[in-house]
């Protein structure tokens, strides 16, 4: 069906259609404040979101996550304190890092201590005790204040001084783990033995150990990674910062362009992207041809596992055969999308077109991304900074532990001090030992809901800076549109006019649409922890219930986002408040579904593409740079561990930029199509009721104003 049909009749089932107004000429300036409820819960929450961080910030120690700490939360090496000369950390008991305890937090559930090097051979307490030759060694790894003349192995054992073993052990991220090998037939062993004694009467596999190591290392190796990621960025900044530049001064390129050349541009970019596309399936398919015939390049990715060094994948040929495969499926899509639209991208284009008249009018709002940028970094920022100091403000609780009855059980204590109390003489078997980690004051018993209320509070608050400028986009793009004059009826200044009524009247409104999305978003979350959860259960309707609830809530989430899009744009306009424009925006686009369906998404799809095309262009350029494949710049590319990190940051950050570019194209598109869709229901093009549509869409839909004094920009 195309678009000169005539306007639609107005339908009680969505609304009565628009009536006629002489007095509307755009955004109305005599507002009112809106959904001033949500917008004080919006402040207070904004208000108690500084409080979290600030308590956060007093308790936390972001240290934690970087150096290990020993059981009294010494940092183990740290300059100018006793430990500075004893950098490495050391579990007295490794295999209780088994625990699940070590998923959550950054210290295992065991007596650690800072020591000069690690263990290099296996002994146990009672062996080093009846050895004297034995005893200086075995005291390094045992509690300051042992003394093997004046105590007995079971005392030392009691009171938790000295480990009951030493097993031969390597430095891996400043800690000491055993040094596990595997033999021929998949064997572990730890300086080829496979079996130990504990020191307390037990034989232990070495296999349980092999489980523990790596059970404390899920923190540990992801840091790995991370430091060689940082040093990485260190090395490349540079370069990836010449590149981020590149592409916003691309994007700026194209949407210029686009203001000249927009059919032009529309065309080339569509050829541009099925080029760039099929490039990337012959560049594949050429890598997987050259490694036919290599040493290990038939390993499949499964058997390979998950490896740190992630261009292991980059030399076998299934990774090359998966990438050609996706974006074979991508190329074939792209192309049928435009066989079946070829019509339809001609309407689209014409309505490009006289966005990139209203951009070329509004100059001021190419540069509003860099605000909503700026805004989101700081609300990101926050957030993560909040949760590290959050994470890392929990503290060692030890409780007095006894067999027999004992009026302390269970009472805290302090294990430097225990044995100086009177605890000990009235209960002989007691013992100060780790009991979990966290704390008894207030504010470590609510700090899952301190976590939690972080994570709500970033939703909301990085929803609400979107809404803004959405907001504000809107106010201005629909104070061009409704211009009978254009330039001439253009308000001054229409991005700052726009930005002022958002902030001023309708804080309320931006708090409530961004509240509704980030409850839907929390949710979604939760379904995901969940579905992390019940991996390892056996409950197939469990697991086919959950995929059902994160379908549900991903659709709903994008609907939201959808509805409160349009809904935004009549609080622009109209300044009503949230739930009176989102109804009148439903109701204004069921009215005329077929013009959302032939419009909206096919002018979607074609600013996709333009973003599609800049970031392959920014990506294959910087694979060839960082990649050395380029000779002439060979020497002058860094040096790195991944040379996959800069190239992602590029790819990811011009996407970024070239979406914040083409996000002003979108809501420009958004806003001037309902505006369109409101002046077909206004107006019937006569001298009384002129249409506000410029003359090319006048054009387009076959329809023509009697008044032909009207400026034709």
């Amino acid at each position: 069906m195309e678009l000169n049909e005539k306007n639609p009749t107005p339908d009680s089932k969505y609304g009565e259609a628009r009536k006629f107004d002489p007095t509307f000429k755009g955004p109305i300036h005599n507002r009112g404040c809106t959904d001033v409820f949500c917008c004080i819960l919006f402040i207070l929450a904004i208000l108690g979101y500084f409080a979290v961080g600030i308590l956060a910030w007093s308790q936390g120690d972001p240290r934690k996550v970087i150096y290990p700490t020993d059981s009294r939360g010494q940092f183990c090496g740290q300059a100018g304190t006793p430990l500075e000369k004893k950098p490495l950390l050391f579990y007295f008991n490794i295999l209780k890092c088994a625990s699940p305890l070590t998923l959550l937090e950054f210290q295992c559930p065991t007596t650690q201590l800072c020591v000069e090097s690690c263990p290099t051979k296996h002994m146990t307490l009672l062996k080093a005790y009846l050895n004297k030759g034995e005893q200086e060694y075995y005291k390094q790894f045992c509690k300051e204040g042992v003394d093997f003349s004046k105590m007995s192995a079971p005392e030392i054992l009691r009171d938790g001084l000295c480990p009951s073993m030493l097993m031969s052990s390597k430095p891996f991220t400043r800690r000491c783990l055993p040094a596990l090998s595997t033999m021929k037939g998949g064997v572990v062993v730890i300086g080829n033995e496979t079996i130990f004694d504990n020191g307390e009467g037990e034989k232990v596999n070495a296999t349980d150990f092999l489980d523990a190591s790596k059970k404390s290392n899920v923190v540990v190796e992801a840091r790995q990674v991370a430091m060689r990621i940082f040093e990485d960025y260190t090395v490349s900044w540079y370069w990836i910062l010449i590149g981020l530049v590149i592409a916003m001064v691309v994007s700026l390129i194209f949407i210029v362009l686009l203001r000249y050349l927009a059919g032009i541009m529309i065309w080339i970019m569509i050829v541009m992207v099925i080029l760039v596309i099929g490039y990337g399936i012959f560049h594949c398919a050429m890598e997987y041809r050259n490694l036919k015939g290599e040493p290990g390049s038939d390993v499949t990715i499964r058997d390979l596992g998950l490896q740190t060094d992630f261009s292991v994948y980059l030399q076998i040929r299934q990774t090359w055969l998966a990438f050609m495969i996706i974006l074979s499926i991508v190329e074939v899509v792209v192309i049928l999308l435009l066989i079946f639209l070829r019509k339809r991208v001609l309407i689209a284009i014409a309505l490009i077109k006289e966005a990139s008249r209203a951009v070329g009018h509004v100059m001021s709002s190419l540069l509003y991304p860099l605000l909503t940028f700026a805004l989101l970094a700081l609300v990101i920022a926050y957030w993560a900074i909040t949760a590290v100091f959050l994470s890392t403000s929990n503290e060692q609780v030890y409780k007095v532990f006894n067999t027999t009855e004992c009026e302390y059980s269970r009472d805290t204590c302090k294990p430097e001090t225990f044995n100086t109390t009177n605890i000990t003489a009235q209960c002989p078997d007691a013992e100060c030992l780790f009991a979990f980690y966290g704390g008894e004051t207030y504010y470590h018993k609510y700090l899952i809901m301190f976590q939690f209320y972080n994570v709500f509070l970033f939703f909301w608050c990085a929803n609400f800076v979107t809404a803004l400028g959405q907001v504000t986009l809107a106010g201005a793009f629909a104070s061009y549109y409704w211009a009978f004059k254009k330039p001439d009826d253009i308000p001054a200044n229409p991005i700052c006019s726009s930005l002022g009524r958002a902030l001023r009247y309708h804080t309320g409104s931006l708090a409530f649409g961004s509240l509704i999305l980030s409850l839907v978003q929390v949710i979604r979350v939760l379904l995901e922890y969940l579905d992390q959860k019940l991996k390892a259960a056996q409950n197939r309707f469990a697991k086919f219930l959950l995929s059902c609830l994160k379908c549900c809530f991903w659709c709903l989430e994008k609907f939201i986002k959808f509805l409160n899009r349009n809904a935004y744009i009549m609080v622009a306009i109209y300044g009503k408040s949230f739930c009176t424009s989102a109804r009148d925006a439903f109701f204004l686009l069921m009215r005329n579904i077929i013009r959302v369906a032939v419009l909206d998404k096919v002018t979607d799809f074609l600013l996709f593409l333009g973003k599609l095309l800049i970031v392959g262009i920014v990506g294959i350029c910087s694979f060839f740079f960082f990649s050395g494949r380029i000779k002439a710049v060979e020497q002058t590319a860094p040096s790195l561990n991944y040379y996959w990190v800069p190239i992602l940051t590029v790819v990811v950050g011009s996407y970024l930029i070239a979406h914040g570019f083409f996000s002003v194209y979108a809501m420009c598109v958004d806003t001037l199509f309902l505006c369109f869709l409101e002046d077909l229901e206004r107006n019937d093009g006569t001298a009384e009721r002129p249409y506000f549509m410029s003359q090319n869409l006048l054009t387009i839909l076959k329809k023509s104003n009697e008044d032909q004094a009207k400026t034709v920009d």
